[in-house]
């Protein structure tokens, strides 16, 4: 008994110890980051490769507002991509043009668990919407000589995802996220492979944002 009074007497000695270390001890200040932020997107996607940039202003310490522009390919998901071993290139049957989206979106951002997680970790949810222009060039020609043909369509277009950015510095910015963007095409469509005019589609997107804060 005598034992467990004395570890006791320990252990409460021990806490009262330590918070009084914490009240002496002071507070880590909380980061404030920069309002502004641009950057870059580099972005993998269902159809392919992209590149895209963004601007962010933050409207308060968890709504930002943001402004995004990429370019990036769009396939139908029918395409199916076959290599030629003798001449060593590669080639997509009935395929009649290659597409390419060029959305510019109007977003928010909300930050998750703010906190709870510290500020080396900052998840967000976004939504996103704007005008897209689609340019089509025909597959029959040489990628590079084929855009002197392109022909622009008009699209209305949004995005829906989540991601987080990373690090505690105040002039860097790193982060990565995951969309999905749903685009409608006005008019007839596009036709990507022979006798199909895709007028609404979607395609999944994970991107590498990289930026800096001012």
């Amino acid at each position: 008994m005598k034992v467990l009074t004395i570890a006791a007497l320990i252990f409460f000695a021990g806490f009262v110890t330590a918070q009084q270390i914490g009240d002496y001890a002071p507070d880590k200040p909380p980061i404030v980051f920069p309002s502004n932020s641009w950057g870059a997107d580099i972005m993998f996607g269902e159809g392919g490769f992209g590149l895209g940039t963004f601007y962010r202003l933050a409207l308060s310490k968890n709504i930002s507002g943001v402004i995004d522009f990429s370019i990036s390919e769009t396939k139908d998901e029918r395409e199916i991509e076959y290599y030629d071993p003798y001449f060593g290139t590669t080639f997509t049957p009935y395929k009649v043009n290659r597409s390419f989206l060029m959305p510019v979106n109007f977003g928010a951002q909300y930050r998750l668990f703010d906190g709870v997680l510290t500020e080396n970790l900052r998840p967000y949810i976004m939504a996103g919407a704007g005008p897209t222009f689609v340019v089509t060039t025909p597959y029959e020609e040489e990628f590079f000589s084929s855009f002197k043909y392109a022909k622009i369509h008009y699209a209305a277009g949004g995005y829906i995802g989540f991601g987080a950015y990373f690090g505690e510095s105040t002039s860097n910015l790193v982060g990565i996220n995951v969309r999905y963007f749903y685009t409608h095409l006005f008019g007839g469509g596009i036709e990507n492979l022979v006798g199909d005019f895709r007028k609404d589609f979607g395609q999944f997107f994970i991107s590498l944002n990289i930026g800096i804060m001012y």
